[in-house]
């Protein structure tokens, strides 16, 4: 057995059977038993000694799952704080940034982080990219440094497009001019190497790491988090750290917390490659259908693949019937997740790493019939 097929039957091995086809990880992946247990026997210890006194007791797990965040972002456990996801993450983020609001960010921003920007009177200037979305490293260092924003924030992998983002360029051209870099991982952690010198990281549980719904992480560097503006209450406690008081599931926490672990385990690298590689099969085989538009280039380095209709198929109905009729789950994006970029709907495959061709050939004979 390949490495990769070892890996995937451990995956599936550490999992309830799949009803059906999922190809859609890049929304929310199936979580493994010991993941649903872990947050299970949480609750179960909530309820013999009440929720405070069981959060005291899951810390260890907690602070496993802050140095596993740690080690796939470059910053140190005291960098990392849970948040309810990656839109909270933001949200708590721009409610304490300290500096002007002025924010460069990609033409195929995500909506909801526009939202964000918009409701904390932050002024987006708009990155240079190619046809691709992807952004130009020399001719944003140009632009940063004739008009330097107060962040750079960077989608690392869109959400309506499998392009990664070369942040590692940006964080370097950021680093040149002093400007920070905050970056939104939702579909890159665990997806593809987030060690990329950002001031700021954060993601969400659900998709790539495989976790609980309901669960994300803020990563801040301490030059930042110094910056963050305090409560008149804060006493010792930092700027960063406030962000996390206040009501939680730890039970959720728990869970992403064992499925970093778990992630780590199975080898970040191995797993790298295997998306990378499903990402590379399903565009090849899904290149011909008739009525469809491959997006992204065949060796893009993610597992996603974006596929938008040319003949005037309705993604959102596609998708419903995909479901219904063949169970195969995919998503629908619409023009809301990049106002700025979309002009139509797309249908968005995003298999794990037990995938397996039969998926593939599965979803374009489904495809021929509802399309």
């Amino acid at each position: 057995m390949s490495a990769a097929d070892a890996l995937a039957h451990s995956w599936r091995e550490a999992r309830l059977p799949a009803a059906g086809v999922h190809l859609d990880s890049a929304a929310c992946s199936r979580q493994s038993l010991a993941a649903i247990e872990a947050a299970a026997a949480h609750a179960r210890h909530e309820s013999e000694v009440g929720g405070y006194v069981a959060a005291q007791a899951a810390a260890p797990a907690l602070d496993a799952g802050r140095a596993g965040v740690a080690a796939l972002t470059g910053m140190s456990s005291d960098d990392v704080i849970f948040t309810t996801g990656s839109g909270n993450a933001l949200q708590l983020l721009l409610g304490v940034w300290p500096m002007e609001r002025i924010v460069a960010c990609l033409p195929g921003e995500y909506g909801p982080n526009l939202a964000e920007f918009a409701a904390h009177d932050f002024t987006p200037h708009a990155l240079p990219v190619d046809d691709l979305g992807r952004v130009d490293p020399d001719a944003a260092r140009t632009m940063l440094r004739d008009a330097p924003p107060a962040m750079v924030h960077l989608t690392a992998v869109a959400s309506h497009r499998g392009i990664v983002q070369p942040v590692a360029a940006i964080a370097q051209v950021c680093r040149e001019i002093g400007v920070p870099l905050i970056v939104d991982a939702a579909q890159a952690f665990a997806h593809i190497d987030c060690v990329v010198d950002a001031d700021a990281v954060y993601s969400s549980s659900r998709k790539w790491t495989a976790g609980p719904r309901g669960v994300g992480v803020l990563a801040v560097r301490p030059a930042l988090a110094d910056l963050l503006q305090s409560p008149p209450w804060a006493g010792p406690l930092s700027a960063l750290h406030c962000l996390e008081l206040g009501e939680a599931n730890v039970a959720a926490r728990v869970g992403f917390s064992v499925a970093v672990g778990q992630h780590l385990a199975a080898g970040p690298e191995a797993i790298r490659q295997r998306l990378a590689a499903l990402g590379q099969q399903a565009r090849t085989v899904l290149a011909d259908i008739p009525g469809w538009r491959v997006v992204e280039p065949v060796d893009e380095p993610t597992a996603i693949t974006t596929l938008e209709p040319t003949e005037g198929a309705d993604p959102v109905q596609v998708r419903a019937r995909l479901i219904d009729e063949h169970g195969i789950v995919t998503t629908a994006a619409g023009i809301e997740r990049a106002p700025m970029e979309l002009t139509t709907p797309v249908l968005r495959i995003s298999p794990h790493v037990d995938a397996s061709p039969d998926d593939f050939e599965a979803l374009v004979v489904a495809l021929r019939a509802v399309s």
